[in-house]
């Protein structure tokens, strides 16, 4: 059973005429959920908001506070990317929520895996700070709720822009392992491979910044070849999945040329790396080519419950190779210093 959150006619959450980050992306994602091949094992969660105590555990309150009120006293821009009106909160809120919905629908045996289809996304939002289109840290908030059970929680990042707001918010947190595939230089220009956790968590952090360019071959082989050791070691009980689909070729906001049928294919081993049925959440990060969005999301949810749906075949012949030489050498240092 695949259990999907995602209500397009509770969104409120308005970014302005031709912003990329718009509500039609929940509906795209939404449709390929219905074109997949387990449209028929498909279970609807109920909406919820996420609580203050829920929240806290990764924003300050005076942040959530202040979010808050900027919203219901009519909204504005944020940053640059990111803009709000007094309905983006009450949106935010359901976004997060729908990921620790689906936390605890998976942890009381309701399903073998979760999509959650929710704006705004959130691997940017830092711990008092929103930006990049992103207000509040949905997979960082769910994360938190896990690591207060007790909980080894990994977190997959395979967004192309890199989840900065996530990698900083557990940058000391020896209980939850960040790994991020991402498109290097580009926004928000954080991600090297040097970056590798903070002095109470060393190696909890593993970023693979790849060229323009680079396919899913590239992306499948760092797979194998450095994050499979990494996540045998660290041994997850959960997987969080930031699954943003800005990575394929068609997508206008950057250079990675993936298709859906790579997004199948990660998909496939990153299910693997949990220890059990029932503990992995994929959730809508970025991906605003709507066709591509829906195709993607397709390829993803099948391979969630372990059927291969690959609308575009996979994609291979781009650099990077000699990237992933190059993160290997940096984790061998890192595992070197202990």
């Amino acid at each position: 059973m695949l259990l999907v959150a995602g209500d397009p006619e509770l969104d409120r959450h308005d970014s302005g005429a031709g912003h990329p980050e718009r509500a039609a992306r929940v509906r795209s994602a939404l449709r390929g959920v219905r074109e997949s091949l387990v449209a028929d094992a498909v279970t609807q969660l109920e909406p919820r908001r996420a609580t203050d105590e829920e929240l806290t555990r990764v924003h300050p309150r005076r942040y959530l506070d202040a979010l808050r009120a900027f919203c219901l006293s009519g909204g504005g821009d944020l940053d640059p990317d990111t803009t709000v009106v007094p309905g983006s909160w009450d949106t935010a809120l359901l976004a997060a929520g729908a990921v620790l919905a689906a936390v605890d629908a998976l942890g009381a045996g309701s399903g073998e895996a979760a999509f959650v289809a929710a704006r705004p996304p959130g691997h940017h939002a830092l711990a008092d700070r929103a930006m990049g289109f992103c207000l509040l840290n949905n997979v960082a908030v769910a994360a938190a709720s896990l690591v207060g059970r007790g909980e080894r929680v990994l977190v997959v990042d395979w967004d192309v822009h890199h989840g900065n707001g996530t990698q900083d918010i557990f940058w000391n947190e020896p209980a939850v392992l960040y790994v991020s595939t991402h498109q290097w230089p580009l926004y928000p220009g954080t991600g090297r491979m040097e970056e590798t956790g903070g002095p109470k968590a060393p190696g909890t952090t593993l970023n693979v910044p790849l060229p323009p360019g680079a396919t899913g071959d590239v992306l499948l082989a760092a797979f194998d070849e450095v994050v499979a050791p990494v996540v045998e070691r660290f041994s997850p009980t959960w997987v969080l999945v930031s699954a943003g689909f800005d990575a394929h070729r068609a997508d206008p906001q950057a250079g990675l040329e993936l298709t859906s049928g790579d997004f199948a294919a990660l998909t496939e081993r990153v299910r693997h790396y949990a220890p059990a049925p029932g503990r992995v959440v994929a959730v809508l990060e970025g991906g605003y080519d709507l066709d591509a969005l829906r195709l993607s999301v397709s390829a993803t949810v099948s391979a969630l419950l372990g059927e291969r749906d690959a609308p575009e075949a996979p994609s291979s012949g781009g650099p990077g190779r000699d990237v992933l030489a190059a993160v290997r050498r940096a984790r061998a240092r890192v595992e070197a210093d202990g």
